[in-house]
C-alpha cells in the first residue's frame, strides 16, 4: 500500500487501483499509463509541483495530454509567478519520487489546483504513489481528498 491508496481507503471513497509494468525507458509516465491501461490521455492526470513567487509550493493536476500554464496556476494559487519546483523540493515535500508523485497522501498538504477539464469525466486517473500504479476516482472525490479547487490551468 502507498500513502495515496491509504488516504483513499481512509476517506471511504469509491476508487480502483491499476498496476502495470513500467518501462524505465519511457519518456512520459502519464502517456505510458494511458497506453498500457487503454484509457484516453485526457482522463489520465499528472501531478506537477510548482514554486510560487512567495516561495510556497503548490500542486497542479493536469491531463497528461496537456501542458501546465504557469501564469494560470500562479493566478489560481493567488500568486504572480510560478516555476517548476526542483526535484529535491518535490520529493521532500510530497514523499514521492518523480514519475510517481501522487496528489493523494503527500507528506505536506500543499495548495492544489485541478484543471477544470477533470469535471468532464465521471472518473479520472492519477498516480497512486509509484511508477506503474494508478488510482481511478471521481474528480470531486479527488478535490475533496486534496482540499483542491478546479481552475483552467492548462495551455
Amino acid at each position: 500500500m502507498t500513502p495515496a491508496i491509504n488516504a483513499a481507503k481512509k476517506a471511504k471513497i469509491i476508487f480502483k487501483v491499476y498496476e502495470y509494468t513500467h518501462n524505465s525507458s519511457s519518456e512520459s509516465y502519464g502517456l505510458e499509463a494511458a497506453e498500457k491501461l487503454g484509457v484516453v490521455e485526457a482522463k489520465i492526470f499528472k501531478t506537477l509541483v510548482v514554486i510560487l513567487d512567495n516561495k510556497e509550493l503548490a500542486v497542479g493536476i493536469v491531463p497528461v495530454s496537456s501542458m501546465l500554464n504557469m501564469k494560470r496556476i500562479a493566478k489560481a494559487a493567488g500568486a504572480k509567478k510560478a516555476t517548476m519546483a526542483a526535484k529535491s523540493d518535490v520529493e521532500r515535500s510530497t514523499g514521492y519520487v518523480l514519475g510517481g508523485v501522487s496528489p493523494l497522501g503527500q507528506k505536506k498538504r500543499l495548495k492544489t489546483i485541478i484543471d477544470s477539464s477533470a469535471k468532464h469525466y465521471a472518473t479520472v486517473y492519477v498516480s497512486a504513489g509509484r511508477r506503474g500504479l494508478e488510482i481511478e476516482l471521481a474528480p470531486n472525490d479527488l478535490a475533496s481528498l486534496v482540499n483542491g479547487v478546479f481552475s483552467k490551468i492548462c495551455q
